[in-house]
């Protein structure tokens, strides 16, 4: 009997990027290198918020790179437009931002956004970026997390309400004791498979702690359990 191979699994879909900036030469910029990238797509430009927001819906985007600050309907109100719509929760958002440390940093969080990316960044950065919102992943390193993160959430940039703090609270009683502890760790910057090692587990358990985390809770990625986590007060800033 011949043998019949198996039928090749079908390429992926690439990832489908809107780019919305009010600057058209950078936006050209980014165009030329998303579409050097096999695995992703450049469907739509956008000059300001509310252009991106209806782009976002008509071109069903996957990852919308954002800029921050543009005329009009900025990046933060447009970031809140997307997280607000249901048939966009599948959408992330990474911020753009002209320097590292930005003012704005804090509110894009909360806005829903999955990160945030200096404009300086290397190209190899920017794709990767991409990459790692589409996986679901938080734009924030350990050194970002603790630091930035910590000071613009529970110190400056407008701390929220108490009664944000206690409603955040009130949702973490639906967490298990290790659901809470990897929440913990998600704060600090650790990867799955660190998480795993400190709590010697598999990183797919690890994983699994995660994503019923964000279930239970209402979050749309990593980077939005550590606005919650911070806000609750289930992690506090720790002087450097």
């Amino acid at each position: 009997m011949e043998h019949t191979p198996s039928d090749p699994q079908p390429p992926a879909a690439p990832i489908r990027v809107l780019l919305a900036d009010d600057q058209a030469l950078l936006r050209s910029a980014f165009k030329v290198l998303v579409d050097s990238e096999p695995d992703m797509e450049v469907v739509g430009e956008a000059a300001d918020g509310a252009q991106a927001y209806a782009l976002a819906r008509e071109r069903r985007a996957d990852v919308v790179l954002m800029d921050i600050r543009m005329p009009g309907t900025d990046g933060l109100a447009a970031t809140r437009m997307i997280s607000a719509d249901p048939e966009l929760s599948g959408v992330r958002v990474v911020m753009l931002t002209t320097f590292e440390v930005d003012e704005y940093v804090a509110a894009a969080l909360r806005a829903g956004a999955s990160g945030f990316l200096g404009k300086g960044a290397e190209p190899d950065e920017l794709l990767n970026a991409i990459r790692i919102a589409v996986a679901g992943e938080a734009l924030l390193s350990p050194a970002a997390t603790k630091g930035l993160i910590a000071t613009f959430l529970a110190q400056g940039g407008g701390a929220p309400p108490a009664a944000a703090a206690g409603a955040h609270a009130e949702r973490l009683a639906a967490l298990t004791g290790r659901e809470r502890e990897v929440l913990g760790l998600v704060a600090g910057g650790l990867s799955n498979d660190e998480i795993g090692g400190r709590l010697e587990v598999s990183p797919l358990t690890v994983k699994t702690h995660v994503n019923r985390a964000m279930a239970k809770l209402g979050a749309r990625d990593r980077a939005q359990l550590v606005v919650i986590a911070y806000e609750s007060g289930l992690v506090r800033p720790r002087a450097e």
